[in-house]
């Protein structure tokens, strides 16, 4: 029988164990309008451990954009500063993606909010017709559509066979108490048309590689040990089998994405019996917990 997954009271449980957090960021910090502030409070009070090597806090975003629009979210909803040391975004990552390929025409599938992600890059935003490259940051309207208004153009581009380079691999975010569809469904339905995909952030391996390689450039490039790493989300498909994949521990976040799921919305007030809804999913994380707190 497969072993129980633990429920946490609080992150000062396992904080002794860990040098390094890899924290996501929405569902985690804030829900998409204001800061879980429990959740800031209990980065910086691991960043403050004492031990012999400092702890150090990482986030790890698949938002569309450069790391330091998602800092100036962050700053708007009252996530603490303190809380964190870098922010490493799946923006980052596919501005590298575009930058190796100098003259590209980008045909841009995503909310004009996005923009910042081509900042001074060697490339052409053009129609449909004329690209040679797709770049999905998001729905154009995540409120009001959903993937099959995207068919008929998605169709096209496949046929032509140009790549997508998917700029924020999730399939869904919880805003408030609604779930907003992101790129990630985009994507999906590229790669179901015959479309060739680059995903840009988790679960894939590049950003936890770029993350680490962050964290030790953070202390004169001393890699951390990947056993005294912890990653920190609320979704199971990107965050928890991004970790595992990658071969580091992981702590689900119960009030996020599947919350519902789990029990706990927001009529209900306790973590519920999660053993049966862990026991149907492909991966598992390494603990659980309600929210992130101290």
């Amino acid at each position: 029988m497969t072993a129980p997954i633990p429920t946490l009271s609080g992150l000062s449980e396992i904080a002794e164990g860990r040098d390094l957090i890899l924290c996501d960021v929405w569902g985690v910090l804030h829900d998409g309008q204001k800061a879980h502030r429990a959740a800031g409070e209990a980065l910086i009070r691991f960043r403050a451990l004492p031990g012999p090597r400092r702890r150090r806090v990482v986030l790890v975003s698949n938002a569309p954009r450069p790391g330091d629009g998602v800092q100036r979210i962050l700053d708007r909803f009252g996530v603490p500063r303190e809380a964190y040391d870098g922010i490493l975004t799946s923006g980052d990552l596919t501005r590298d993606l575009i930058a190796a390929r100098p003259g590209a025409r980008v045909r841009h599938v995503g909310p004009e909010r996005d923009l910042g992600v081509f900042a001074g890059l060697n490339l052409t935003l053009v129609p449909e017709e004329e690209a040679d490259l797709v770049v999905c940051t998001g729905l154009f309207d995540d409120r009001a559509e959903s993937p099959d208004d995207y068919r008929d153009e998605l169709s096209r581009l496949a046929r032509r066979g140009l790549t997508m380079i998917c700029a924020n691999p999730d399939l869904v975010v919880e805003s408030g108490n609604r779930l907003i569809p992101c790129a990630g469904l985009l994507a999906a339905a590229y790669a179901d048309l015959g479309g060739e995909v680059i995903y840009a952030g988790k679960p894939h391996r590049p950003v936890y590689e770029a993350a680490l390689s962050a964290a030790a450039a953070l202390d004169g490039g001393a890699p951390d040990d990947k056993g005294r790493v912890l990653a920190i989300g609320d979704a199971i498909r990107t965050d928890i089998t991004g970790a595992g994949g990658f071969g580091i521990a992981s702590l689900l976040v119960a009030r996020g994405i599947h919350a519902e799921e789990l029990g706990v919305s927001a009529e209900h007030h306790r973590l519920g019996d999660v053993a049966e809804w862990l026991s149907r999913q492909a991966v598992r994380p390494d603990a659980i917990m309600e929210w992130l707190i101290w």
